[in-house]
């Protein structure tokens, strides 16, 4: 549609009109189409209907495409302008013409060429004109339907491109139970470079909103789980002001309309991100902080909910606490039990999110790999140029088909994602054989294959040759895992735990450690006995040991 688009330059409501009834397989086959765009042009003569034959009362009604039958309304018109029909006579004309019978058509061929010479047009003229009626009636088109498809299409690119923003928010809210168009609308607010906040308990409604100075405001009720109810308790508690903090949100909110499970869902959204203990509002310093700050959340939820309810009760008797506020001073650290909670992995804050909203809506699952990817992966897929040679990239598979060929065997198709771009890889039967455990949507995978020109889409195509989990990837390619350690670190069971924790994932990777004690510094290279399969479940227990940037693997 884009390229027909292109080549037509429509530059009036008619030409959107006819752009609905081109953009169809009988006319974009027939030649028609080129027909239509090269006479719009000035590239072929104008005529009425065709150069050959031509009756000029027929210019009224062929004007608008340009002397071209493209309306099954402008057959009904020609049968009343040259023939003399009633306006039910042209309609019993035009179901003949789509039905295709012979002795019906014979029947209305005989009766058009005699309502011809009532007005004194020739038999032949009326005959070649009866003729290329019957071919494009077969091609003809509802023009009630293309004028309403080619209005609405007009206005809604207007509103697009004038009003982006709100455009996209009553777009989204729309489809906002529907968590595939969602995501792909979600993709063309980023393409559109609109910025989409979080979900918000202070100010997001139940749809898909827009602030002040532009921002899409996420609806809560895209997040699942919550519904009508709990989005009306929240914004009629907040009616009293802003949430401060978690216990202040679940004491104010009514917790007879929100249960546990949907405050779990809010805070995995991000939807009580501001209410945590750690929120930043300076973007770079909120991406930096967004973990810790959840894992708070999380952690501190049970107390909130058990002091929501224990301050309701109380309520509800008649009763208040003796004490109630005496020794609680008001700049008091309510998340002061919580703040030593494990920060969330990336991996955990992603999967909140996609199970909550359907996307990752912080980041991207290559986040957590991308330093490490690049070592075996130099080319993100924004780079990727056609060439014989083996090319290796890593993505995100975000879509999978499988089918079969001609001889019964299964092949699939993976389309990837690196962030930088996307690209549809093919597997044919015998690397599908080899890869199919692997084969997952939302899997990260690392490709070989050859890269070649996409004739259908115009992008690129990847042939796969051999599909890798990350974790193959590193067992091939990487040279030790790395672990930087002060000796204070390895007291008491410490490197017990440690033993142990090689011990079930034992594999071929070799361990070297970077060991710093009181009056001495060694590189260790651990012996066979402690060689591992470096999985990310190891690693991610020894960075929570160690330190995130204590712990990392060495390539070749």
């Amino acid at each position: 549609m884009k390229e027909l688009i292109k080549k037509l330059k429509p530059d009036c409501l008619e030409d959107l009109i006819a752009l609905v009834a081109l953009f169809r397989p009988g006319p974009l086959q027939s030649g028609m189409v080129d027909d239509f765009i090269n006479r719009k042009h000035g590239r072929a003569e104008l005529s009425y209907p065709h150069v050959d034959y031509q009756y000029e009362g027929l210019k009224p009604v062929l004007a608008p495409t340009y002397g071209i039958i493209l309306y099954q309304e402008q057959v009904m018109q020609i049968a009343q302008v040259m023939a003399g029909y009633t306006l039910g006579g042209a309609d019993m004309l035009r179901r003949a013409m789509g039905k295709k019978k012979p002795e019906e058509m014979a029947k209305q061929r005989g009766g058009f060429i005699d309502g011809c010479k009532s007005n004194n047009i020739e038999p032949d003229l009326a005959g070649n004109i009866f003729d290329l009626v019957e071919k494009f009636a077969g091609y003809g088109f509802n023009k009630s339907h293309s004028a309403a498809y080619g209005l609405v299409s007009y206005q809604t690119a207007w509103l697009k491109t004038h009003y982006p923003a709100p455009f996209m928010a009553a777009v989204l809210s729309a489809d906002m139970h529907n968590t595939d168009k969602v995501v792909t609308l979600i993709e063309e607010v980023r393409t559109m470079k609109l910025r989409l906040d979080a979900p918000d308990v202070n100010t997001s409604e139940f749809k898909f909103t827009v602030s002040d100075d532009g921002r899409i405001l996420y609806g809560l009720g895209a997040i699942k789980g919550v519904g009508e109810g709990p989005v009306e308790a929240i914004t009629d508690a907040r009616q009293k002001g802003p949430f401060k903090d978690l216990f202040d949100f679940c004491a104010r909110v009514d917790l007879k309309r929100i249960n546990k499970r949907t405050l779990d869902g809010l805070i995995r959204s991000g939807a009580l991100d501001r209410l945590g203990p750690y929120f930043e509002l300076e973007p770079k310093a909120y991406q930096a902080s967004i973990d810790r700050n959840r894992s708070v959340l999380l952690a501190a939820l049970e107390e909130a909910i058990q002091a929501a309810e224990q301050t309701a009760r109380s309520h509800d008797s008649g009763h208040s606490d003796l004490f109630g506020g005496l020794f609680v001073e008001a700049d008091a650290d309510v998340y002061a039990n919580h703040r030593k909670t494990r920060e969330l992995s990336l991996k955990d804050r992603l999967r909140g999110e996609k199970e909550t909203l359907g996307l990752y809506l912080t980041g991207h699952p290559i986040d957590e790999y991308e330093g490490e990817i690049r070592r075996f992966a130099r080319q993100r897929i924004i780079d990727l140029k056609p060439a014989r040679d083996t090319q290796t990239v890593a993505g995100l598979i975000i879509a999978l088909r499988v089918m079969k060929n001609k001889k019964g065997d299964k092949m699939g198709f993976i389309t990837l994602d690196d962030r930088s771009a996307r690209i549809e890889a093919s597997l044919f039967a015998e690397a599908f054989h080899s890869a199919q455990s692997l084969l997952q949507t939302d899997a990260m995978v690392v490709v070989e294959g050859e890269v070649s020109n996409d004739d259908f889409s115009g992008g690129l195509r990847l042939r796969a040759k051999r599909v890798m989990s990350i974790e193959d990837a590193r067992t091939n390619l990487a040279e030790s895992l790395r672990v930087t350690v002060h000796a204070d670190a390895l007291k008491g069971d410490r490197l017990r735990w440690l033993g142990d924790l090689c011990k079930r994932h034992r594999g071929a990777c070799p361990i070297t450690v970077d060991y710093t004690g009181q009056d001495a510094r060694a590189l260790l290279q651990l012996g066979e006995a402690w060689r591992i399969d470096p999985a990310d479940s190891l690693i991610q227990a020894l960075r929570d040991q160690f330190g995130r940037e204590n712990v990392f693997l060495q390539y070749r």
